[in-house]
């Protein structure tokens, strides 16, 4: 089908869009020059440090400051530290010490390793109020429970990203931290009235927006107490009345990534695209693995709506315009940018800051670490977390009690050391934990997500997260082989 070249530039300028590779390819190089906002890269494109600024570089080549994002939260969600885990705590480790200073520095040192390599656009910091313990797709990536807290943390996450010349987009409105599913798979519902949601949820938007934030992301959950029903991304009443007027936002409305069944599993990823340009996003994140043939199609979506009256076509224009003050702020603010120097200063510091041990803390000696394996969010992926990296003799397992007996008998006159992420949400590993310290009463828990279950032991290590950093700051209590570079 041939398209009005005019309107397909339009439609072009309102995608963010994945490929395949660790080299552009030549669809995405033209794709840009023909009005394509910009990419956002995930695990799959991402290899060493060489190869991701040449790749950045490249993409800059095709077009005048292109777009080039990714999910880089630091903590558990990281692209760029996929290989080793992050070199800086996450939000839950940040929220834990509580020093909006460090969370500022920590962002604009994340921020500055990124504008290195070549990125200018960061889908971070989470500003989710996490108030349901067994939210499956938040987490560690939440500053806390408290709105307020969360507040200076968004505030500080936004003004720290966006000093270091990389645009912030504060994730996910209105707001994902009262679920209990997962968006990637299904729509989640938000049981929560409007007036609780403007007193929780929206607290750390509107601190975002008062810091200046750039771009935000969008939810796919399903809000009834606000009076929509479908996700929240389709939604011109959550995304025009309310971000846009109640709370004043100007800057760029970022969908998230609308491959995700909780926005197109029903409609198709071009529908679901269309809904999301009419409703008020500017800016549309395909997803990882939505390539060439899906691009063309959502093109063609859009195009075919403005042509048949169901999506006004100055709609496409004021998303292309709020792309390009976007790309013009990140030009003007690149002379802004801050190196990453300080990046395992002020991540470790957080980290070690962030750690908190209950009960009495034994010197240990040959400890026997097990730890108990918990499966990757779609958000987090596979990226490494544990203590083997300082404890080479440790082993993992799967949460399955019939592994008890054999680590019990292994342990016999050595200090046992138990590693879990995210206990609270997995009884297997509830029941593996509670039989071995049922053997070993004294033995040391270390949780690596959120502590929310904490049963009787003899010490309880909080690191909360499973980032690098997290990991050699429980190390170093814990008396694990840790480098001399990394003492201070």
């Amino acid at each position: 089908m041939s398209l009005d070249p005019t309107l397909a530039r339009l439609a072009n300028a309102t995608l963010l869009v994945p490929f395949e590779s660790h080299h552009a390819p030549r669809w995405i190089l033209e794709g840009l020059a023909d009005g394509i906002s910009g990419v956002c890269l995930f695990h799959n494109n991402l290899d060493t440090p060489e190869q991701i600024t040449a790749l950045n570089a490249r993409l800059s080549q095709a077009v005048d400051t292109p777009l080039i994002s990714l999910d880089e939260e630091g903590g558990d969600v990281t692209r760029i530290g996929q290989e080793h885990g992050s070199a800086y705590p996450g939000n839950a480790a940040l929220g834990a010490v509580d020093d909006p200073d460090l969370t500022r520095a920590t962002l604009r040192s994340l921020g500055g390793r990124l504008a290195e390599l070549g990125f200018n656009l960061d889908l971070a910091p989470s500003v989710d109020v996490n108030v349901a313990d067994d939210n499956p797709v938040i987490g560690t990536r939440s500053f806390g429970s408290d709105p307020e807290l969360v507040a200076r943390h968004a505030a500080a996450s936004v003004i720290g990203l966006q000093e270091a010349g990389v645009a912030a987009c504060a994730k996910h409105f209105p707001g994902h931290g009262a679920t209990s599913q997962d968006s990637h798979h299904t729509l989640p519902l938000v049981e929560a009235g409007a007036e609780v949601l403007r007193r929780r949820e929206l607290v750390p938007f509107r601190a975002a927006i008062d810091a200046g934030v750039r771009s935000i992301l969008t939810a796919h959950i399903e809000v009834p107490g606000l009076g929509v029903t479908g996700p929240a991304t389709l939604a011109p009443h959550v995304l025009n009345d309310l971000l846009r007027n109640e709370l004043g936002f100007d800057g760029v409305v970022v969908s998230d990534a609308m491959d995700m069944r909780g926005v197109s599993g029903r409609i198709g990823i071009p529908e679901a695209c269309v809904l999301a340009v009419a409703a008020g996003c500017d800016l549309l994140c395909l997803g990882r693995y939505v390539y060439a043939d899906q691009v063309a199609a959502i093109r063609a979506a859009l195009v075919t709506a403005v042509r048949d009256g169901r999506l006004p076509g100055e709609r496409l224009e004021e998303a292309a315009d709020r792309n390009l003050r976007l790309r013009a702020w990140i030009r003007d603010a690149a002379a802004y940018r801050t190196t990453a120097a300080e990046a395992e200063g002020v991540g470790l510091s957080g980290a070690r800051r962030a750690i908190r041990v209950e009960g009495d803390l034994p010197a240990l000696d040959s400890p026997y670490v097990v730890e108990v394996d918990a499966p990757a969010g779609m958000a987090v992926g596979e990226v490494p977390w544990g203590l083997s990296a300082w404890f080479p003799g440790a082993e993992r397992v799967s949460p399955d009690i019939a592994h008890a007996e054999r680590i019990i008998a292994a342990a016999q006159e050595r200090d046992l050391v138990i590693v879990v992420r995210d206990a609270h949400r997995y009884p297997e590993a509830r029941e593996l934990v509670e039989r071995l310290l049922g053997a070993f009463p004294n033995a040391v828990l270390v949780e690596m997500g959120l502590p929310i279950w904490r049963p009787s032991c003899g010490a309880h290590v909080s690191t909360y997260g499973a980032a690098h950093v997290n990991g050699i700051s429980a190390a170093e209590l814990l008396g694990g082989a840790v480098p001399a570079a990394h003492h201070a």
